[in-house]
């Protein structure tokens, strides 16, 4: 009450009593009430937040600047549907936030003052556009610019419950061949700079409804929406990636040359979980891999069970690695022009206290899928000189190196340090590989070759005839030996093309210097036939299956008096 109106309701005449005259502490109070309803007042009206006091049937009975400027012009029929007071009143949820027709977000309070709703309105449109912003960032591949595994998931998920007019009708999943080794060899930037590459091929291959993303750091997803029949749709687009993603890109100068692979999985009408669609993706993507001759695969549900036994027999494998449930045996390698024996293959066993003998052809390409041939690979090397250096000192060891060793680039002073540990000599060690080493290692393998040349170490060209066979390799590096692959002797019987590969290999070997030999000789016609073509020494089961270590020293004391009593005689 104002102290006008307060002065009117208590005048009595033209002589007022003193009675009847207010104090000075009543005037005092009265005054201090006064001044602390003008200052609620001015802050009321220049806080930077929209406020407002509306009745019942939406009449604005108090508000400040900055509820007029947002709000101020709309009826009052449409004020309350906006900030949704009717629905408050009838029991509703605070609304929390708004967004008007126009793009402001408000966060909204509503209140009751007696029969009036008391409103608090901020203006929150920066901040939301901000989060959101954020959140689009937190589901983008920076790299590629295109969506991470986390968008990825989540729109999934979403297709996968029938969000919407449109659904998952398949997943794709790509990984690119030999990323790693390009990564390794030509540097973080160049791999960079290739993935940008390989993404942008992979959206003009899709159309705009598709759902696009990098899952992982050579591993791509795709969601196909269209309504084409499937699995055809999957599978041609999938024919039509492996195609476009393996022609040549360059890269800063480099010409660089990757394949792709591609798994696919089709969701049916129960499957709503998105990790378990793209976990069958994957599976088909990794039996894609395998195979290669097609470079796409659908997924079958046989495949989770191959995938579940694979994985049951890695985890056996990383057990067996930390058991020491491995051993190294020995296949002689004879000298046909001697008759004496001349060295040992080392060859990797494993016999497990559950599955018992494990075939080497069973669990070394998984030691090379999941890495373990790194660990395994190095035992069998330093247990292979360590056993080697007991033997005499006109006999050497063969160890296997694979492929995916040589990308190891601290192969070499694995090697160094297990002559060292070992005492062998390094003129006693060669190191078997096979012409994927050549293929895989991007141009670091002859260096490598060429350091372990320089130490002394000999290195043999395994399975010669049963790959690209390039002339390329054996003039660009100068093999100590070539090794013949089992099938053509074993065929040399029967067929003439075989033998007729065999003499080549064996004239090759010979007009270069270097030593063949004929794996997989079983029989004494095997042998004199190889004899016969050129070859200079064998190794196969006529000679002797593989030797535990301990059997090696009578062995060899064995041949040495067969062939003491063959010269006597």
């Amino acid at each position: 009450m104002g102290i006008g109106s307060f002065a009117r309701s208590t005048e009595i005449g033209p002589i007022a009593t003193a009675a009847a005259l207010p104090s000075s502490g009543q005037q005092a109070a009265a005054a201090t009430a006064e001044r602390g309803r003008e200052l609620t007042l001015a802050a009321f009206m220049n806080v930077e937040v929209a406020l407002a006091m509306i009745g019942p049937d939406g009449t604005i009975h108090l508000s400040n600047p900055v509820f007029d400027r947002a709000f101020g012009m709309l009826p009052p029929d449409e004020l309350q549907q906006q900030l949704q007071i009717e629905a408050w009143r009838r029991g509703g949820d605070d609304p929390g936030e708004v967004t008007l027709p126009d793009g402001r977000t408000f966060a909204l309070r509503l209140r009751r003052l007696g029969q009036d709703c008391f409103v608090r309105a901020q203006d929150i449109t920066d901040q939301v556009a901000s989060l959101a912003h954020q959140a689009q960032l937190a589901r983008t591949d920076r790299l590629t610019e295109l969506g991470n595994r986390l968008m990825f998931c989540e729109r999934l998920e979403a297709l996968l419950r029938g969000d919407g007019e449109v659904s998952a009708r398949a997943v794709l999943t790509i990984d690119l061949n030999r990323f790693k080794a390009i990564n390794d060899t030509l540097g973080r930037e160049i791999g960079d700079a290739l993935l940008g590459l390989v993404a942008k091929r992979i959206r003009s291959a899709v159309t705009q409804d598709d759902v696009v993303a990098r899952l992982d750091s050579d591993e791509f997803g795709i969601i196909q929406t269209g309504t084409g029949p499937q699995p055809e749709t999957a599978t041609s687009q999938a024919k039509r990636l492996v195609d476009l993603l393996s022609r040549p890109y360059l890269v800063e100068g480099q010409l660089i040359n990757v394949g792709a692979a591609v798994g696919i999985a089709l969701p049916g009408d129960q499957d709503t979980d998105p990790d378990v669609v793209i976990k069958n993706a994957d599976i088909a993507l990794n039996r894609a891999k395998q195979e290669r001759h097609a470079g796409y695969r659908v997924f079958e549900s046989q495949m989770d069970v191959t995938m579940r036994a694979r994985r049951m027999l890695e985890t056996d494998l990383r057990r067996a690695l930390a058991l020491r449930e491995f051993a190294l045996v020995y296949q002689p390698q004879f000298d046909l022009a001697t008759r004496r024996i001349v060295g040992f293959e080392a060859l990797l066993r494993w016999h497990s206290p559950t599955r018992g003998a494990v075939s080497p052809l069973d669990f070394i390409p998984l030691t090379e899928e999941t890495g373990m041939i790194g660990p395994i690979g190095d035992w069998v090397l330093r247990t292979a000189c360590r056993e080697a250096a007991n033997w005499p000192d006109d006999i050497s060891v063969a160890v296997n190196i694979s492929a995916v060793q040589f990308e190891n680039r601290g192969l070499l002073t694995t090697i160094v340090s297990a002559l060292a540990e070992s005492g062998l000599e390094p003129r006693r060690l060669e190191l078997e590989i096979t012409e994927s080493v050549m293929l895989d290692a991007h141009g670091t393998a002859l260096g490598l070759l060429q350091q372990l040349r320089a130490i002394g170490v000999r290195v043999s060209l395994d399975d010669f005839g049963t790959g690209y066979s390039s002339l390329g390799y054996l003039r660009s590096f100068p093999f100590d030996k070539i090794k013949i692959d089992q099938s053509f002797v074993r065929d040399t019987n029967n067929d003439r093309s075989s033998r007729a590969i065999v003499r080549a290999i064996a004239a090759l070997g010979h007009n270069l210097g270097m030593t063949t030999v004929a794996e997989g000789v079983e029989t004494e016609e095997q042998m004199t036939r190889v004899t016969e073509d050129g070859c200079t020494e064998i190794q196969g089961y006529l000679i002797s299956r593989p030797l535990p270590a301990d059997q090696i020293g009578p062995f060899l004391a064995n041949q040495d008096a067969a062939a003491t009593r063959t010269a006597a005689e």
